[in-house]
């Protein structure tokens, strides 16, 4: 089932929100215009998983020798710093066993109808003059969290 869960400025690049959908706590983040949603509980413990620190990937191909990638698209559990891709809820401790639900995000454009006695006056006889108008769209772009029932 699919639930609007905020406006796409309401999560800018980096950011991230805590809603409740369909009885179930669920993290949304944009990771640079991509949006990514995963359950909030940690399968450890429980804890409040969505609220941790976000980090990169640390790679080593040897003593004194790093590579940092991916920013911002690795999340730590503030209770005890279990660590989860963002993109997959991949967990980086035990990646065959271990995974937090993730759950699948899109982003919805929709203008609303439009109203075809727009323009149309009623009452007074028009006059002579007539003032210059522009068309006017309003589009709504949200983001949508999909959730099995």
């Amino acid at each position: 089932m699919k639930h609007v869960v905020a406006s796409v400025d309401e999560i800018p690049p980096g950011g991230r929100k805590i809603v409740e959908v369909a009885g179930r706590s669920v993290g949304v983040f944009n990771l640079e215009g991509e949006f990514f949603a995963l359950r909030n509980s940690c399968p450890h413990q429980g804890g409040e998983l969505c609220r941790g620190p976000l980090s990169g990937w640390v790679s080593s191909r040897g003593p004194g020798d790093y590579d940092y990638s991916r920013p911002g698209e690795i999340l730590r559990c503030p209770w005890h710093g279990w660590e989860f891709d963002i993109k997959t809820g991949q967990s980086w401790f035990d990646p065959r066993r271990v995974r937090v639900r993730s759950y699948e995000v899109f982003v919805e454009v929709s203008a609303p109808p439009e109203d075809d006695a727009a323009g149309a006056v009623e009452g007074p006889e028009k006059g002579p003059y007539v003032a210059e108008t522009y068309p006017v769209s309003v589009e709504r772009r949200s983001v949508v969290v999909d959730v099995p029932s």
